[in-house]
C-alpha cells in the first residue's frame, strides 16, 4: 500500500456498504433468534437496496476506491453468503425428513446446506478477479441466490408451500453448484434505451412484471427461477454456436 495515500472510511458509498452488511446481520439475528423468516427476508431485500445504491453513490460521486470493493466483498459475504446460508440451516431444522430417515443421518446431514457460506465466498472471489464480468455474470450473483432462498424460507413460513428436510438440501446444494458454475448469466446493464442490443433485458423485465401482477405472493422465487432459465438456455445456445463457429485444430 502507498504510505502517502489517504483511506477514506467514512464516505457515503461505504456507509452504504455498512447498510448491507448490517441488514444482513439482522436477518441472521432474527433467523436463529425468533425463526422469522419474513422480516428474514426484507432485510435482505433492504441489503440488496444498499448493495445496488453503494455501486452507484460510488459512481456518482466519483469515489471509487479499492478499500470500497474489499469492503463491499466483505458485505456481500455476510449478507448473501452466512445469512442465506443459515436461514436455510434453520429451516432444514424446522422441517422433517419426508422418507422418514434416520435421524441422526438426517441431523448431520442438515451442516451440508452450510456449502452456501463457502461457494458464495468462491464466487465472491471469482468475481474479484474475473475481468469477463463486467457486461455479464459467470455464475448465479450472490444477491440472486439469497433472495430466492429467502423466499422459499417465507413462502414455507407463511404456508404457502410444503417442505421437507430432503428438499431443503437438494436445492443448498444445487443453488450453491449455480453460484460456481460456468453458466454465463445476462445482467440488467443497458446499452442505452434502445431496442437493439437490449431485446433480451426488456424482454426479462415485461415477463418479471406480469409474475408480479400474477402471482405476486410467489413473484421473487418465479423472477429468480425465470432468471436461471433464461441464462441457462441462452449460455447454451450462444455455447453452441460459439462451438460451431470455431474451426477445428
Amino acid at each position: 500500500m502507498d504510505k502517502g495515500m489517504k483511506i477514506r472510511l467514512f464516505t457515503l458509498p461505504n456507509m452504504l456498504t455498512l447498510g448491507n452488511l448490517l441488514s444482513g446481520v439482522m436477518a441472521i439475528i432474527v433467523t436463529l433468534s425468533d425463526h422469522n423468516y419474513v422480516l428474514a427476508f426484507w432485510l435482505i431485500v433492504l441489503a440488496a437496496v444498499f448493495d445496488f445504491l453503494d455501486g452507484f453513490a460510488a459512481r456518482l460521486l466519483n469515489q471509487q476506491s479499492p478499500l470500497g470493493v474489499q469492503l463491499d466483498s466483505l458485505a456481500d459475504d455476510v449478507t448473501f453468503g452466512v445469512a442465506p446460508a443459515l436461514v436455510m440451516f434453520d429451516l432444514y431444522n424446522s422441517t422433517t425428513s419426508y422418507y422418514g430417515l434416520c435421524p441422526t443421518l438426517m441431523h448431520y446431514l442438515g451442516y451440508v446446506v452450510l456449502i452456501i457460506a463457502a461457494f458464495s465466498v468462491l464466487r465472491l472471489a471469482k468475481f474479484n478477479i474475473d475481468t469477463t464480468q463486467s457486461t455479464e455474470f459467470c455464475g448465479l450473483p450472490t444477491p440472486a441466490n439469497a433472495l430466492m432462498l429467502l423466499s422459499l424460507a417465507m413462502l414455507y413460513s407463511g404456508g404457502s408451500i410444503a417442505l421437507y428436510q430432503e428438499f431443503v438440501l437438494i436445492i443448498s446444494v444445487a443453488m450453491s453448484l449455480l453460484l460456481i458454475s460456468p453458466i454465463r448469466m445476462f445482467a440488467l446493464k443497458f446499452k442505452g434505451f434502445g431496442w437493439r442490443g437490449n431485446e433480451l433485458r426488456y424482454i426479462f423485465i415485461a415477463l418479471s412484471l406480469a409474475i408480479i401482477i400474477l402471482f405476486a405472493r410467489y413473484a421473487v422465487l418465479a423472477i429468480i427461477v425465470l432468471y436461471i432459465v433464461v441464462s441457462t438456455l441462452r449460455w447454451l445456445f450462444t455455447k453452441g454456436g460459439d462451438e460451431a463457429a470455431t474451426p477445428n485444430k
